[in-house]
């Protein structure tokens, strides 16, 4: 009977080999996988806005924002699943770079490319909810205004935390889906460890690629003018803080620790351990 799930050393190595893909795979396609990964973080945080935007009135504050998570996590279930190049999710390739399998050049490259094309991916997807208007359903404009400020004014420090509590349950999604032989195992390993930092109110930056944007293009619609909501409080007071603190935390609590424990043995390189060995 075939295994359920790797071990968390059989995990670290399954990780570390992926990440060779950088070493061939075509700047053009890791464009393409990026936008793809900002349509689908847009797709679960449309969807987060929407649902829990009367929730808090029906059911309460915390279970509206488990509503929110739990929604959510459509987004990296399908990033997972169907395949796509995510910045915070590729944090894991420094077990990698810290390995020996790729160099630090080409880690800072995949990022550069990747984050750039779920920037460009959140953007064209808020601009096509903004031409749907299904914004114009009572209350879920000023729900989108609200979450978009309310981000934009966080002190610098407070969303560099935010950011790396963040990615660290993000990152361990990805280490559990990894982990994962099949489809369910696959989309639970998503779903608890997002729905937890969304519920919890930590910062992602590609969700915030969509939510900031999206914000400001309704008060804009609207006429509105939203104290801290503007492009440059995007940029510097939130992305900037929150894309650092996702860094951190996915490379210090995940791939590193991980790769650390299970590949690093008495400060070298463990010939056993190389991703090539594994069967």
């Amino acid at each position: 009977m075939d295994k359920q799930y790797l071990t968390p050393a059989e995990t670290v190595k399954s990780i570390v080999e992926n990440g060779k893909r950088v070493l061939t795979q075509s700047r053009l396609r890791t464009l393409v996988l990026s936008l793809l990964a900002g349509f689908y973080i847009g797709f679960g945080a449309e969807l987060a806005t929407v649902v829990s935007h009367d929730a808090a009135q029906v059911a309460g504050r915390g279970v509206a924002a488990f509503l929110s998570g739990s929604v959510f996590s459509l987004g990296l279930m399908l990033v997972v699943v169907c395949g796509a190049e995510l910045f915070t999710g590729n944090s894991m390739l420094a077990s990698s770079a810290l390995h020996g399998e790729i160099t630090w050049g080409h880690l800072l490259e995949n990022w550069v490319i990747v984050i750039l094309g779920n920037l460009a991916g959140s953007l064209i997807f808020a601009g096509m909810m903004f031409a749907s208007q299904l914004w114009t359903a009572p209350g879920v404009a000023d729900h989108a205004i609200k979450i978009a400020a309310v981000k934009c004014q966080l002190p610098f420090t407070v969303a560099l935390v935010r950011g790396m509590l963040c990615n660290w349950l993000v990152c361990l999604a990805v280490f559990m889906a990894t982990a994962a032989r099949d489809i369910p195992g696959k989309l639970f390993a998503c779903y608890f460890p997002i729905m937890a930092f969304v519920a919890s109110g930590f910062e992602h930056s590609i969700a915030n690629m969509y939510f900031i944007p999206t914000g400001l293009l309704l008060a804009a619609a609207q006429g509105r003018e939203v104290p801290g909501l503007t492009w440059t409080a995007c940029f510097r007071d939130n992305l900037l803080p929150v894309t650092l603190g996702n860094i951190l935390g996915g490379v210090l609590f995940v791939a590193f620790a991980y790769w650390y424990v299970h590949l690093k043995v008495d400060g070298r390189r463990s010939r056993q351990s190389r991703p090539g060995d594994a069967s």
